[in-house]
């Protein structure tokens, strides 16, 4: 593990709550900016604004104001109520909260293994000071790489494999 990855720690999930719960204008425009066209522009605007805990607020306000009518006899409006109203409104949002958050988290999981495998592929090069090379550097100092004729002649006076 990278000296980089054991001091941040792992990617969880609740260290992206704020910026997905609550993002700023500046988070939105940038969002916005990445995407070509009016009707893109505002989609991402749209699904920005919806997808905060504060419009899943708006929309429990919105869904409990029209509870008392769902209330009359019968129980059929209060059943309506529930799967017309407060989950179409309000767990429209939740959910696209948990998905900003999620997604948040899988960048940055996904950030820090390409950042891991990028180090991994530089040591592994032959070429890279301080990775690969220096080990074998270190061998070559170590135990020196034969020549050819000295190679030649210590295997001269070995038996040969071929006649076995």
């Amino acid at each position: 593990m990278t000296a980089a990855a054991e001091h941040h720690g792992p990617v969880k999930t609740q260290n992206h709550l704020g910026k997905a719960l609550h993002p700023s204008p500046a988070v939105i425009k940038d969002a916005m900016g990445e995407v070509e066209g009016f009707n893109a522009k505002f989609a991402v605007l749209v699904t920005r604004l919806v997808g905060t805990m504060w419009c899943a607020y708006l929309f429990t306000v919105i869904a409990l104001l029209g509870l008392s009518p769902a209330l009359k006899p019968g129980g059929e409006g209060l059943i309506a109520w529930i799967a017309q109203t407060f989950i179409q409104l309000v767990l429209l949002s939740i959910i696209m909260v948990g998905q900003n958050v999620q997604s948040l988290a899988a960048d940055a999981r996904s950030a820090n293994t390409f950042k891991d495998a990028e180090t991994i592929l530089d040591r592994l090069d032959l070429h890279t000071q301080g990775g690969l090379k220096a080990i074998l550097d270190r061998l070559d100092e170590i135990d020196p790489p034969q020549t050819a004729p000295a190679a030649a002649s210590s295997s001269a006076g070995k038996p040969s494999d071929a006649g076995s």
